[in-house]
């Protein structure tokens, strides 16, 4: 369990990183968090002692499978659910790709899946070629002017046809987030299954999907200073229903293994044990959260008029995720200048979220960036003062 941790000590964490002693400051946490060093050498002792697959009666054998066995606990813990509900992945959108297409066998032409404009497209394109195949129809939730889900529309949009609501927790581009428990339960009154993407949402807040109530919630590792690797959460009830694609010869049991296609990456799902050791070490998400807003907050309040901010004004209803452009300075000629400085942003025109940049008003590209748990309020002083300057 997490250690009870009155305040986050960030001189002391970011001593673990050793991304971090290089003199360059990283505000690119939306797209990759940086991994402290543990979680490195979690992964390289693996190949060196464990480098084997399950089943087999000797020690590495062994040993890979308590790995498998302590990530479906650890993962099962932080997402609140039960191990034999855990499916890992390469990625969150391949992961999105073979479960949709699990779930989706059942279909019927002219049945119907809701998208939210507010999402990464690895949580839509999976539904769109899913739609292709079996002559479905995908529906788009609209948002409000501030960035923010439309509910009413989402109801409006809901029918007896409607088989999946599928939606981003938080935003990748702008960093709104979604009253996720309300859309499981007008989901769940539609007789439609709730699918969640969590990856920008869980390197923030805490996710408990007993309280939530959705079907499944896909998150990725690498954002919350982890390994890059997929990690979902399949509601035990839905699971049991679906035909999995599978090898023959592959395990059935636990329920979640049946979802698992090929060999795992062992020496990444150390590493990912070895991220929620970390996560755990320095208090977890009840320290972590209102450092990390202290530091949104610090940054909105030190940017002048000049720069702007899409979407909402404050933290209140957001992650510390943050699109922006400079008046009078293009977003490519402000990534340059910053990354001159030693500071790391990005510039990019739809942040795979094609359904939200066009809604904001911006010609070409916009610069996001964002804060979390390593980053001092010192880094942000400077950040803010070069954005500023180059304002100036």
């Amino acid at each position: 369990m997490a250690q009870t941790v009155d305040k986050l000590d960030v001189t002391a964490l970011r001593e673990r990183f050793s991304a971090l002693h290089q003199g360059f400051t990283f505000f690119d946490a939306p797209g990759g968090s940086q991994v402290p060093d543990e979680v490195g050498e979690a992964v390289a002792r693996t190949l060196r002692e464990a480098s084997a697959n399950l089943g087999a009666v000797y020690e590495t054998s062994r040993r890979v499978g308590e790995i498998l066995e302590r990530a479906e606990a650890n993962a099962a813990r932080f997402l609140g659910c039960a191990p034999h509900e855990v499916i890992f992945g390469p990625n969150m959108t391949s992961l999105d790709f073979m479960l949709s297409r699990t779930a989706g066998r059942t279909f019927e032409p002219g049945d119907e899946i809701l998208v939210s404009a507010l999402d990464h497209d690895g949580g839509v394109a999976p539904w769109l070629e899913l739609a292709h195949d079996r002559d479905l129809i995908v529906r788009t939730v609209e948002l409000r002017d501030d960035t923010t889900l439309d509910y009413e529309d989402l109801e409006a949009k809901l029918t007896d046809r409607t088989r999946v609501v599928a939606f981003a927790w938080a935003s990748n581009a702008v960093g709104t987030l979604v009253d996720a428990r309300r859309v499981c339960e007008l989901a769940h009154g539609a007789g439609a299954l709730a699918w969640i993407d969590a990856v920008h949402y869980a390197a923030h807040e805490p996710i408990d999907v007993r309280a939530v109530g959705p079907d499944v919630l896909i998150c990725s590792p690498y954002k919350f200073c982890g390994p890059h690797l997929g990690l979902a959460y399949g509601r035990a009830e839905a699971l049991e229903q679906w035909r999995p694609y599978q090898a023959r010869p592959a395990p059935t049991t636990p329920l979640s293994r049946r979802f698992v296609t090929g060999t795992l990456p062992f020496e990444l799902l150390a590493g990912f044990n070895a991220t929620i050791d970390y996560l755990d070490s320095v208090g977890g998400f009840p320290a972590i959260m209102p450092y990390e807003r202290a530091l949104g907050e610090q940054f909105l309040a030190g940017i002048s008029d000049a720069v702007s901010v899409y979407g909402l004004p404050s933290m209140e209803g957001r992650v510390p995720t943050f699109l922006i452009n400079v008046a009078g300075v293009p977003a490519a000629d402000v990534a340059v200048r910053l990354a001159e400085q030693n500071m790391g942003v990005w510039a990019h025109d739809s942040w795979y979220s094609l359904g939200l940049y066009r809604r904001l008003g911006y010609e070409n590209d916009a610069v996001r960036l964002g804060f979390i748990h390593y980053n001092t309020p010192e880094e942000v002083d400077r950040l803010v003062a070069a954005l500023n300057g180059l304002a100036a």
